[in-house]
This record gives C-alpha cells, sequence and structure tokens, in this order.
C-alpha cells in the first residue's frame, strides 16, 4: 500500500530517498507504464506492449522486464542493468497532483509516499537543504514529474488515436527455456500490423503531426527485445 503525503519542507526536512536499485528497493516488477515520448528509448532495452485496465477498460503502454509477476529479469548484483529506466520508475516515490477550487485555479502539487521503501532518515539523496529549499536532487525529480504530466496527456490522445483505428490485439507467447520449462505471457496487447499497413494516407499524416506514428513503429522494433529477454530468463535457470 502507498500512502502519499504533500511534500513540504517543513515536515520532510530530515528525509531522504535511496537512489539504489534492487528488490529491497521495490524494483521487482514484471512492467512499468510508459509514455510514447519514451518509446525510442524504452525499445532500445525492453519490448513495448499494451495492457487492460480491468476497472476502466483503458489501454495503457507498458515496458516488460519478466515473465513473471514481481520479475524482473534486468536486476542484477549492481542495481538496474540497463541504459535507460522508465521514468516511472525513476520518479518514485514521489507523485504530482493537482489542487485548487476550480479547474481554473489548480496548482501542481508535489507528493511523496511515506511507505516507500525507498525513504530514510538519515541515508540516501536530501529533499531540502538547510536553509529549506529544494536540493538539486528534488529539483531534478520535479522536472522529471512535469514531463511525467505532459506525457500523460500526450498518452491519452495516442491510445485514443489506436484504439479508433483498432491497432490493438491481444496475444499470447508461449517460451520454452533451455531446461525445458515453459513461460507463458498473456494479458498483454500488441500492435496489429496488417491493420497498421492497412491504414490510409491521410490516417498516417494525421498520426504523424500529432507524434504518433513514431512510437507505433517503435513498438512494433520493440518486439526483437523478446528474445534478449529470453536470454536472461535462460541465464537464471541454467
Amino acid at each position: 500500500m502507498s500512502n502519499y503525503v504533500v511534500l513540504s519542507p517543513a515536515t520532510h526536512k530530515n528525509t531522504h530517498v535511496l537512489t539504489e536499485r534492487g528488490e529491497a528497493q521495490g524494483d521487482s516488477i514484471q512492467y512499468s507504464l510508459i509514455y510514447p515520448l519514451e518509446f525510442r528509448n524504452i525499445q532500445s532495452c525492453y519490448p513495448i506492449f499494451f495492457s487492460k485496465s480491468a476497472e476502466t477498460g483503458e489501454f495503457f503502454p507498458i515496458a516488460l522486464f519478466g515473465f513473471e509477476n514481481n520479475e524482473n529479469l534486468f536486476l542484477d548484483e549492481n542495481g538496474w542493468s540497463a541504459a535507460y529506466i522508465p521514468m516511472m520508475v525513476e520518479r518514485q516515490p514521489f507523485l504530482i497532483g493537482y489542487q485548487g477550487a476550480s479547474e481554473d485555479d489548480l496548482k501542481p502539487i508535489v507528493s511523496i509516499d511515506m511507505d516507500s521503501p525507498k525513504m530514510s532518515e538519515d541515508e540516501g539523496q536530501a529533499l531540502f537543504d538547510k536553509d529549506s529549499q529544494p536540493t538539486e536532487f528534488l529539483k531534478a525529480m520535479m522536472t522529471k514529474l512535469e514531463s511525467l504530466h505532459h506525457g500523460h496527456e500526450h498518452n491519452k490522445g495516442f491510445i485514443t488515436a489506436l484504439t479508433a483505428e483498432d491497432l490493438l490485439e491481444p496475444f499470447t507467447l508461449e517460451i520454452t527455456l533451455d531446461n525445458g520449462s515453459t513461460n507463458q505471457l498473456m494479458g498483454f496487447y500488441t500492435i496489429n500490423e496488417n491493420k497498421l499497413q492497412e491504414l490510409d494516407g491521410s490516417t498516417l499524416a494525421d498520426f504523424n503531426s500529432k507524434g504518433y506514428l513514431q512510437p507505433i513503429y517503435m513498438a512494433v522494433a520493440s518486439y526483437a527485445r523478446i528474445r534478449a529477454l529470453i536470454d536472461k530468463k535462460n541465464a537464471l535457470t541454467k
């Protein structure tokens, strides 16, 4: 469970955040929500799929880290071994929200999860200096949170476009490892490449003008990363 509270220098003057990566820091996750604006970086490391919320029925893109629940094949004794870590992972334990009396009066607020394993009172990165001003670490995190906000808005249009053209399809992937065991990946969606090829010129131009076309092809290209994920799994099961 999370326990988010509004961040303030009065309450959190001694609060620190651990920046190491590992199971103890809550990084044993099978996948993470990602945003189209980072697909170029994501596809260089991870397969990109889509998941569907059981509560709302809405789709959202994800980067896959493992084949089982709580499995992150990118974690090793050195931490998180990948050239890029998704923004939703990087922003933890922070969250950006908005408060105000009306839609026109909303102001951004930064919250922090006090129950996160990344929290500490004496180790890690300080959030405020002796003058109660945000440290460079906190400033950098706030910049990332702002980027996430913009990414969220762009993502809504991206998903709407994909579903309007019926470009998402469910898939099942069964993997046989070198030791003979099998892993079955279910519940995710991919880009329907046949329907993608059938899109007319005006739709493709519209997608391109809105910044949707590149992430679509980045997602398709990322499927080649499944092989690297299988190799990581095989290395652990020898």
